[in-house]
């Protein structure tokens, strides 16, 4: 797990290395181990690394293998590896190192740019091949890893956060309109390759991007999935059984494949919970757990120790469980909008980042249960959707998930900013899509391979690899993902949501862990705003940079102050926490003259 980035010169120059510099110097909290760098001619990397696989210097990066002409820089863990060694050692291949980052070298030195299709793993990594003059670029199939870019008539530059591309310069940081009416309307999620700013990009999940030094650049997509039934029907058992088999092998492999210990975020949810029962199942000892809270408002709790204490107790895990007072979370507020790649509006980014602070001073490598509610229908709003007859697909899944209807939108902008109803073409585009069997098929193979890539998947990444802590998420794992998507929904919707994960933990878990309704990292504060919460905000929003902007309009801004508990989302969200974190996000990126 590692930052990278890297420049491709296209005007005959070479690389400025004085811009590899700065990128790389922005990824050091991605990569606290090791730094480095590479150039040849119009091409530059630059590297961070998180030593987890092969902790010897001979797996620092860039990594250059001279014999193949091929230099590698690469963020993620390929949990197959073993595997494609000893597969390329009978081809002939020799190794230098003990590691995955050299087997990405000869699979592609190998098979070329279809070696992605064999990685098993999360990734995001760039190649530069010598003889041909070209970069090859390629990001896993769920988007686990990020993979920014940005391009203009002389270079090409990426890196594994916006904010190393700007700190190299020369990226047009104006408010793209599509990607801001993503933001209000699909709580945050600005789907790929769109960002809030016009000059950045990103690589969509599965797929890879070559690029040469005439500038060509030539995208493809190399993973695609079902979400329709087997030809041959499949009893709820057999479901029941393979999905079990399936999580279970997930489990372990994310458990297995380091040469550090790995722990496990136990939230208190089934999710978590579940992954410490099938690690301890696997006769994992001696497991670390760590879990947060924070402080109870009137409307909600803020902790949900009293789920998470029993299954530490039951499994002997070494638990640490960390309380934090609402006046540290609006102190720390600041840094962790400084570690998001982009604006998050989701309210446990701030949990996430001061978890793993605490987190990371113990352990290298958490398990993480982020997937398995998308996977296995475990939100409320999956069942409203499936219950609703009438409309289009676009109408029945905008009534229960828009943030913000395009009217509402309106409203929210100053006229500048106000144009088409951008979100509703883009669902409207995804949901019709070839190969699944219903609406809620469709539904649940967008949130996988689109929505949660760009909020919850996201957000766990940049808040854990803020502190140098890899995280790994087995409901993410894209063989279980392909099965699961062939599951009936009516199945894993059954009993409220996520029935097949029920179903494998009953006699694994307390039932009240099972049982107890879905719960997310709680922060009262960001969702019930008053006191030194609501002051923060009406600063942000009232601040001379806010109005100098003219991204809000005034009217809207007003409405939501005068009464800041009364305006939240479809899926429970304050709409004046998420004014003000965008805002607050740009006043830290962007410069307001720009």
């Amino acid at each position: 797990m590692c930052g990278l980035c890297g420049e491709l010169r296209f005007d005959g120059r070479p690389a400025d290395l004085g811009a590899i510099q700065q990128m790389t110097a922005r990824l050091e909290r991605r990569g606290p181990d090791h730094g480095g760098s590479y150039s040849d001619g119009p091409l530059g990397f630059g590297h961070r690394r998180l030593a987890i696989i092969d902790l010897s210097a001979h797996a620092n990066q860039p990594m250059v293998d001279q014999e193949l002409g091929l230099s590698l820089v690469f963020n993620g863990t390929i949990y197959n590896y073993p595997e494609l060694r000893r597969e390329l050692r009978e081809k002939g291949y020799h190794f230098f190192s003990q590691g995955d980052s050299e087997v990405i070298i000869k699979a592609f030195h190998a098979w070329g740019g279809k070696c992605v299709e064999r990685f098993h793993g999360m990734f995001a990594f760039a190649i530069w091949d010598q003889q041909r003059q070209q970069l090859f670029l390629a990001r896993d199939r769920l988007g686990i890893k990020p993979l920014y870019y940005s391009t203009d008539g002389s270079r090409f530059r990426f890196a594994s956060s916006t904010q190393a591309l700007l700190s190299a310069g020369g990226v047009d940081t104006a408010i793209d309109p599509v990607g801001l009416h993503h933001q209000f309307t699909l709580h945050a999620v600005i789907p790929a390759p769109g960002t809030i700013l016009k000059g950045v990009r990103k690589l969509a999940p599965g797929h890879c991007l070559t690029i040469d030094i005439q500038g060509r650049l030539h995208e493809q997509g190399y993973w695609r999935f079902s979400a329709s039934r087997p030809e041959i029907p499949v009893s709820d058992g057999e479901w029941l059984e393979q999905l079990h088999d399936a999580l279970r092998a997930a489990v372990q492999t994310r458990n297995d494949i380091s040469d550090v210990p790995v722990g496990v975020l136990l939230s208190g949810g089934l999710d978590s919970s579940l992954l410490v029962a099938l690690l301890a199942e696997a006769g994992v000892s001696d497991l670390r757990t760590f879990s947060v809270g924070f402080e109870d408002h009137p409307h909600e709790k803020g902790s949900e120790f009293e789920y998470s204490d029993p299954v530490a107790q039951r499994y002997q895990t070494r638990h640490r469980k960390f309380l934090v007072p609402d006046s540290e979370v609006l102190r720390r507020l600041p840094e962790a909008v400084d570690a998001m790649a982009e604006p998050m509006f989701g309210q446990d980014a701030v949990a996430f980042y001061l978890l793993g602070e605490q987190v990371s001073k113990e352990v290298k490598v958490v398990q993480s249960g982020q997937g398995a509610d998308e996977v296995f229908g475990g939100y409320f709003w999956y069942p409203r959707m499936l219950s609703e007859t009438l409309g289009t697909p676009l109408q029945r899944f905008a009534k229960h998930y828009f943030d913000r209807d395009h009217e509402e939108f309106l409203h929210t902008v100053s006229a500048h900013y106000r144009g088409e109803d951008f979100t509703s073409r883009t669902i409207s585009e995804l949901l019709a899509q070839p190969g699944a069997d219903t609406f809620m098929d469709a539904v649940l193979r967008m949130d996988v391979t689109t929505l949660i890539v760009d909020d919850p998947v996201k957000r766990v990444d940049n808040m854990t690899m803020a502190w140098g802590l890899e995280a790994r998420v087995p409901f993410l794992d894209h063989k279980l993902v392909e099965l699961a998507a062939r599951c009936p929904p009516e199945l894993k919707l059954r009993e409220g949501g996520k029935y097949p994960l029920k179903a494998m933990a009953r006699g694994l878990l307390p039932d009240a862990v099972i049982d107890r309704p879905k719960g997310y990292f709680p922060m009262p504060a960001l969702k019930y705003v008053r006191g030194e919460f609501l002051g923060f905000m009406r600063e942000v929003l009232e601040s001379r940079a806010c109005r100098d902007r003219g991204l809000y309009s005034r009217a809207y801004v007003d409405m939501l102050l005068s009464a800041p508990e009364m305006h939240h989302t479809r899926l429970q969200g304050s709409k004046l926490w998420h004014l003000a974190l965008l805002e607050f996000w740009l006043q830290r990126n962007v410069d307001v003259s720009a």
